[in-house]
């Protein structure tokens, strides 16, 4: 089993520019074959990143329900997991998932293509895992 003080798989390298550019739907496909098998943090951390990037899909696909619901999910799933995993700054895409959508709520489903694009996370790595 992988550790999250480990460097990242090339399948999770992948996932990463999948999901900064905005190819949420196949990041989601990336991180499928890694979650599957894995155990603890590291299963919690693909998956939650996994859930966070459909969540992009479904909101840029107007499923706001869809959205709310699998941003919950995946922060849910990343708060059991280090500040930092696989050089993957979770903290930081913990704050920026929260941030959208709270800012989509605050939208409502009717208003929610009109969320500022700036709001949009990104996974942002961190020097050498730390």
């Amino acid at each position: 089993m992988r550790r999250c003080d480990e460097s990242p798989p090339g399948q999770l390298l992948l996932a990463i520019r999948q999901f900064n550019e905005h190819e949420w739907f196949e990041c989601h496909e990336t991180l499928e074959d890694l979650w599957i098998g894995e155990e603890g943090e590291v299963r919690n951390f693909f998956q939650g990143i996994l859930q966070v990037a459909i969540a992009l899909h479904h909101w840029r696909n107007g499923n706001y329900g869809g959205a709310i619901s699998l941003f919950n999910g995946g922060v849910t799933l990343l708060s059991r997991v280090s500040d930092a995993c696989m050089w993957v700054d979770v903290a930081q895409l913990i704050a920026d998932a929260n941030r959208m959508r709270e800012a989509l709520e605050e939208l409502g489903k009717e208003r929610m293509g009109e969320l500022d694009s700036v709001l949009i996370p990104r996974l942002r790595t961190v020097s050498g895992g730390k």
